[in-house]
């Protein structure tokens, strides 16, 4: 599934489409996946725990996933649903006058993301580090348009003179993605640093608007 396409009608193992009663079935024993995920990792989760937490048979998940691996696929391509409204913010103005309201606008939706995607967010990434294609191949769609939106403001902003010709755009936009990913992962544990989720929102909005424009953000 192609990031922002739209969503290709349900089917079960089979290929037969999904009623409205077995897509239900479908949706609980997803949200059952990503909250036993929250509790404990992917190695440690059998299909018996998510069906027991369904009051359903392992039976009736083989029905829909073929394992716990697809099931997770399945929740981090939704959670990818959410991406393009970030891509569609980045891809906005970055005049000065909004350039830093816009730039807190998408830390603080990068870390939104995270917080409501974490358990799934990692494995995604864990088993695309991997090597798993599947993952891999849904994290470079998911990553992809937002680097190369990053990397189109830093274009327009060096063909208005404003950020120096030796920064390549595909490298800061990579850059910024790498930034905005890690720091939404960890945020929490940054508070042993006294760094609340306001001071991160807040610095690495600026270090956006300082890459993206080359100035830095106007206060306040």
């Amino acid at each position: 599934m192609r990031v922002g396409a739209p969503r290709s009608p349900l089917v079960d193992q089979s290929g037969r489409p999904l009623g409205a009663r077995a897509a239900e079935t479908r949706q609980r024993l997803l949200d059952a996946t990503e909250a036993l995920l929250a509790e404990r990792p992917l190695r440690e989760l059998r299909v018996m725990d998510v069906a027991r937490r369904v009051g359903t048979s392992p039976a009736t998940f083989y029905q829909y996933f073929e394992d716990l691996e697809d099931a997770a696929l399945r929740l981090a391509e939704r959670a990818a649903e959410e991406v393009p409204a970030i891509v569609a913010e980045i891809r906005g103005g970055w005049d000065a006058a909004e350039a830093l309201p816009r730039a807190r606008r998408i830390v603080e939706a990068v870390i939104g993301h995270w917080d409501a995607h974490r358990a799934v967010l990692r494995v995604r990434n864990l088993r695309s580090e991997e090597g798993d294609p599947r993952f891999l191949a849904l994290r470079r769609r998911v990553h992809g348009p937002v680097i190369e939106a990053f990397a189109d403001a830093v274009r327009r902003a060096q063909r208005a003179g404003r950020v120096e010709l030796a920064v390549h755009p595909g490298a800061a936009g990579a850059a910024l993605a790498a930034i905005l990913e890690r720091l939404a992962a960890y945020h929490s544990e940054l508070r042993a640093f006294g760094v609340t989720r306001e001071h991160l929102v807040e610095t690495t909005a600026r270090i956006v608007v300082r890459t993206l424009t080359g100035a830095p953000g106007t206060a306040p």
